[in-house]
């Protein structure tokens, strides 16, 4: 069950650039890497839930986020153009500024309207699941997802916190949070364009 082919392809789906890493990245820069622990926990904890539901009852799943594909979709961009808004809005760092970071149940529940989150988890289950697995094998595969997930996205928000100390000029913290924001909206452009089919 816990095998290599598995562990690389969370990893690789966990460390690459997606929602959860650019706002972890957003996040270690404008509120450092310790203020950034509860997001990036819930990130890890709430896609591991995520992937256990999903490992426990595939079949209701699939036919759930069938029926329910364009809400969660349209639901996702919208926090994600939100997101972005409020990034565009960040402080400088250290100071309280009218943001705060995202906590642990915000960033568990994004998980939810995340379509990337929901492509690891689906494929996950259906690609590293035997056909006839029970309940501990969704729990082995949850832990797994986290094990893994976890030092990945964390790799973004110590990164983000290390930009922090080249971003105390107001105009090139802008300039971050412009770029961030930007990448954002640009993502839930993206994946708004992709799922009503106007990118094929």
């Amino acid at each position: 069950m816990i095998d290599l082919p598995l562990m690389t392809y969370v990893a690789t789906m966990s460390v690459t650039p997606g929602p959860n890493n650019i706002m972890l990245a957003a996040s270690g820069v404008n509120f450092g890497f310790r203020r950034t622990l509860p997001h990036m926990f819930g990130v890890s904890v709430g896609s591991s839930v995520q992937a256990l539901i999903v490992a426990s009852g595939l079949a209701w799943v699939m036919a759930w986020l069938d029926t329910l594909r364009l809400p969660l979709v349209a639901a996702g961009c919208s926090y994600l153009l939100w997101l972005a808004s409020r990034q565009a809005r960040a402080g400088q760092p250290g100071q309280g500024g009218r943001v705060a970071p995202l906590g642990f149940l915000g960033a568990a529940l994004f998980q939810w309207v995340n379509p990337k989150a929901w492509m690891m988890v689906l494929n996950a289950a259906i690609l590293f699941l035997p056909r006839d697995a029970g309940w501990q094998a969704a729990v082995v595969l949850a832990l797994v997802c986290m094990a893994v997930n976890l030092p990945c996205i964390a790799l973004w928000a110590v990164a983000g916190a290390r930009l922090r100390e080249w971003l105390q000029q107001p105009l090139a913290l802008r300039a971050f949070n412009y770029t961030m924001a930007v990448l954002l909206a640009a993502t839930a452009v993206w994946i708004a364009a992709d799922e009503t089919g106007l990118l094929r």
